[in-house]
């Protein structure tokens, strides 16, 4: 009895792939126009997620609402109905040891050269963590905040030092270019809000001017602050389009708030602690703060940015940095003090844990890296292992560093596949950086790795 050929067409970002699982009874899906999943066997397919039918059925529906319809193959894979769908990137499962013009997929690496469409079509394809290396600064300024823009893809650093230049920006993270800031002031974070297409960043010093907005992280204008409160960080919720900062200083009223990134208003906070560091969870809907002050009330909470409860922290230690982790629903926070236990965990940012950190290093920074599934963090001090990685918040692992400089920020460009980290010292070196694979993704690719149903394997269309 021939096979049967049965087409899945997926949306999501082809490093994804593997997030389509074919598995059950007989059913043709279609998910968008990303790519097709051609596959033999077709009584022994289910497609798992959410997908459009083939009968001109535009509504999302659940897996076992779709058509089914296959279509019989004669001998082998050349008489298989595929015409107008082999286009370079496309993933096929075969019963068949070897198909023509595919490549196994089974996450081996290949020359860009050989294979210049279907590189440009899977794109950085994650399979592990890098080396760190250092990238040339042209001006070594005080870089102690970067983000990156998915839809401006750039990077985008601020600095404390400088004259006139404590704006940096690059578009792959190797090659960073000074731009003009409005004002020397003591800039301090920066972040990105894509539903304002804009970067904001707050500063530490200034008069009635400790913020700064740009469209495009080269040009910048300043804007009047809600007051002139030390400012070390601000992040933005998409979910109630709210830009919230933190400051170290002021009396009661640590925190300032904006829809615009533009106009700012001042809020109370519960303690008068030196804030450091402020995140958002969409998941939680909640706002996270960390302080490297206080008594057991290190941390605070608010659904809304107005209304803040201090919440217990898990030790007393200097807290730098927080972030959230989507795919794990858990918040990591990162300290410069402390023995063993520089690290603390929650998922729900009330209720903290501390976890031992891989080393007593004065870490500054943390980032989640969803695609790799691991957190970074970086630290202003130690030799040789300024870095340190965890898969779950939990456990951690010593990196080496690029250099011993005093790094001062880490974040991650999924578009890039990229880790970048700056630096308030070194000379010329003051960025670092490590690719989300372990090849070198300027002249070498990788397949995805895809688990094919019983008895078949996974091929990728090489074009």
């Amino acid at each position: 009895m021939p096979d049967t050929t049965v087409r899945v067409e997926y949306i999501g970002a082809v490093q994804n792939f593997s997030e389509v699982t074919i598995t059950g009874n007989q059913q043709v899906w279609r998910i968008g126009s990303s790519a097709f999943v051609e596959t033999g066997r077709a009584s022994q397919l289910v497609a798992s997620g959410k997908f459009r039918s083939l009968a001109n059925d535009p509504a999302m529906l659940p897996a076992n609402q779709a058509k089914v319809g296959a279509s019989p193959s004669a001998q082998g894979v050349t008489d298989w109905d595929v015409a107008g769908v082999s286009v370079a990137g496309h993933v096929t499962y075969s019963a068949l040891p070897k198909l023509n013009n595919y490549l196994r997929a089974d996450g081996k690496v290949y020359s860009i050269s050989a294979y210049p469409g279907l590189a440009r079509r899977l794109g950085r394809v994650c399979n592990g963590i890098s080396a760190f290396a250092t990238r040339s600064t042209t001006n070594d300024r005080s870089w102690v905040s970067v983000c990156w823009s998915p839809e401006q893809s750039i990077f985008v650093a601020v600095a404390l030092s400088g004259t006139g230049n404590r704006v940096m920006t690059s578009p792959d993270g190797i090659t960073w270019v000074p731009r003009i800031s409005p004002a020397d002031n003591d800039w301090r974070s920066v972040c990105w809000s894509p539903e304002r297409m804009l970067f904001v960043a707050v500063a530490y010093s200034g008069t009635g001017n400790r913020v700064m907005t740009s469209p495009d992280g080269i040009n910048w204008t300043q804007r009047a602050s809600a007051a002139d409160n030390a400012w070390r960080s601000v992040c933005w919720s998409p979910e109630l389009s709210l830009f919230v900062a933190v400051a170290d200083t002021g009396t009661g009223n640590r925190v300032m708030t904006s829809p615009d990134g533009i106009v700012w208003t001042l809020q109370n906070s519960p303690a008068d602690n030196a804030w450091r560091s402020v995140c958002w969870s969409p998941e939680q809907s909640i706002f996270v703060a960390v302080a490297l002050s206080g008594t057991g009330n290190r941390v605070m909470t608010s659904p809304d940015g107005i209304t803040w409860t201090a919440r217990t922290s898990a030790a007393d230690n200097s807290w730098r940095d927080v972030c959230w982790a989507m795919q794990l629903s858990l918040f990591v926070a990162v300290a410069s003090s402390g023995t063993g236990n520089r690290v603390m965990t929650s998922p729900d940012g009330i209720v903290w844990t501390i976890r031992s950190s891989a080393a007593d290093n004065a870490w500054q920074s943390v980032c989640w890296t969803g695609v790799l599934g691991l957190f970074v963090a970086v630290s202003s001090d130690g030799a040789g292992n300024r870095v340190m990685t965890s898969p779950d918040g939990i456990s951690w692992t010593q990196r080496a560093s690029a250099a011993d400089n005093d790094w001062q920020y880490v974040c991650w460009s999924r578009e890039l596949s990229m880790i970048v980290s700056t630096g308030a010292s070194g000379a010329g070196n003051r960025v670092m950086t490590a690719y989300g694979c372990t090849y070198n993704p300027l002249t070498d690719f990788a397949v995805p790795k895809i688990t094919a149903p019983a008895g078949c394997y996974s091929y990728v269309f090489a074009g």
